[in-house]
């Protein structure tokens, strides 16, 4: 089997499979020639994948390139460090870990050492730019300045709270009020995404895009951003990285599509920055159709700031990108997992129904739902909505568990395969069990929840680049979630098939989710 699929790699019509088995002897060669000057063994590694002289692991990989998740995941938990190397054709020397102390060296004790690196922002740069998820040094820090800011501010918080509100009481409720009387099914996550999709370009660039009639087609501009994300995870998932750089430099194919839906995206955006400063230069208050008029959002913030177009552009892009599929992938899988669990739905409903006798839904109410966020945290365990993330060392290191780490190694954290390690989580670490974040002698109550490292559990990032959008987002999923339970039940129209979870630049459900919806007694 193995040969066949060797075989059938050097029979497909590319020429440049050629250039890539000859780049990466001489890469082979110029390695193993430095690990004999310099004393290096490769370090520890107690496990990875069957590796090969020249091609590595390539034909692993092929053979398990539709379940690469749950292929490293195993090959993690059979590791004494619970650390594999990877050595691939084509592309650098990968660490993948799941080892929390591994993580918090990567994240924060030698943050420096371990940028996202030029392989990574060559992937997203075309998309993202020199945004602030897609940019290290100096740019990063200005940015991350910039943006924390931005993001502390009460203004913002309330902006996205009134924002919540009209979105969830004016469009998203009474959908599911329809959707129940006509007893009709609907794709939620299309349903999840086109509503985060709302909410993140009125926070970023005070417009409403997208319509949350399943029957109306996804806007342009949501369109070209999932296309654009598609096809710039494809490139970091590429088995030869040459390929999708060799596409783009003939402007064919996947990178063609690409460049398309990045002008767009890009032209859209610059035409609001223009219209919004035009507005701001002439006074004009007034509203229209499509215009927010009050200067909350971060859009308005930034021009007023005096910042270039460009780097407005960029900014804004990035934080539509991590805003709009992050929480409605955590919600997508959350709406599942407590269609399996009634006992846990019915102590978040029983929950959400106590906060709502006592005043409505505000940020200060959500903030005590502590078993909604026990579950949404819970799900997001099994489920990471982005399940792994990567940068690339500056020099040669060594990580905790006595990795040796190589200048210019790929190093990759797994959230997803994090959440499944016996070591981290215990035996059932599988099942779906939001009590495991309550404190031992309160679990029973619903009492105080854990403080869990955000190295053991790094779905927002952890460090200097801890996500700092972390409370908008569980805001964000505790109110439209609160929102739907207390009035509706929702259920899967899947019969016995179990969904399937697909990574891409976020992680998603293959095919969607359809469910039936009906109200709450």
């Amino acid at each position: 089997m193995s040969v066949m699929l060797f075989m059938s790699l050097l029979l497909q019509p590319l020429p440049f499979v050629l250039v890539s088995v000859l780049f990466y002897l001489t890469h082979l060669i110029l390695c193993q020639l430095r690990r004999v000057l310099t004393g290096h063994g490769g370090g520890v590694c107690g496990g990875g994948p069957t590796s090969y002289p020249i091609i590595g692991c390539l034909l692993s990989f092929y053979k398990n390139q539709t379940r690469l998740l749950d292929w490293y995941t195993e090959l993690l938990a059979v590791s004494p460090t619970n650390t594999i190397v990877v050595h691939r054709l084509g592309a650098r020397r990968t660490i993948v870990t799941a080892n929390p102390e591994n993580v918090e060296y990567m994240l924060k004790a030698n943050f420096n050492n371990f940028p996202k690196g030029r392989p990574f922002t060559e992937i997203l740069g075309d998309f993202l730019g020199y945004g602030i998820f897609n940019v290290d040094g100096e740019l990063w820090r200005t940015q991350r300045k910039l943006a924390s800011h931005e993001f502390s501010t009460k203004s913002l918080q309330e902006f996205v709270m009134n924002t919540l509100e009209e979105e969830v009481e004016n469009r998203l409720l009474p959908l599911f009020d329809s959707l129940a009387e006509e007893a009709k099914s609907v794709d939620l996550q299309d349903l999840l995404r086109r509503f985060a999709f709302n909410v993140i370009c009125k926070v970023s660039l005070g417009i409403d895009r997208c319509s949350l009639d399943p029957s109306a087609p996804v806007s342009p501009l949501a369109r070209a951003f999932d296309a654009a994300s598609e096809i710039c995870a494809r490139r970091g998932a590429a088995p030869l990285f040459i390929v999708w750089k060799i596409k783009r430099w003939l402007g064919v194919g996947s990178e063609r599509r690409l460049k398309a839906a990045v002008e767009e995206v890009h032209d859209f955006v610059m035409e609001i920055i223009h219209q919004r400063k035009r507005k701001i230069d002439d006074g004009d208050d007034d509203d229209d159709e499509d215009q927010s008029s009050g200067d909350e959002d971060l859009l308005t913030r930034l021009i007023m700031a005096g910042h270039d177009e460009e780097v407005i552009r960029d900014m804004v892009i990035n934080f539509i990108m991590a805003g709009r599929d992050t929480t409605s992938a955590a919600m997508t899988w959350l709406f599942w997992s407590l269609s399996c669990h009634p006992d846990a739905e019915k102590q978040v409903v029983k929950e959400i129904k106590i906060s709502d006798k006592e005043t409505k839904l505000d940020y200060r109410s959500l903030k005590k739902l502590k078993m909604l966020k026990a579950c949404i945290c819970e799900s997001m365990r099994l489920y990471p909505p982005v399940p792994w993330d990567s940068k690339h060392a500056i020099a040669d290191d060594l990580l905790p568990d006595k990795t040796h780490v190589r200048e210019g190694d790929r190093v990759t954290y797994f959230t997803y395969g994090m959440g499944r390690m016996e070591a981290l989580w215990g035996k059932d670490r599988l099942e779906f069990k939001p009590d495991r974040w309550f404190l031992e002698p309160e679990k029973e109550t619903g009492g105080s929840l854990k403080k869990v490292s955000p190295f053991k559990f790094p779905v927002f990032h952890a460090g200097p680049r801890v996500c700092l959008g972390k409370e908008m987002a569980f805001i964000q999923m505790k109110y439209v979630m609160a929102s739907i339970l207390r009035r509706f039940q929702i259920r899967p129209v899947l019969g016995s098939s179990r969904p399937v979870f697909v990574p891409l630049l976020t992680a998603h459900m293959a095919g969607g989710f359809k469910v039936s919806v009906s109200k709450r007694e």
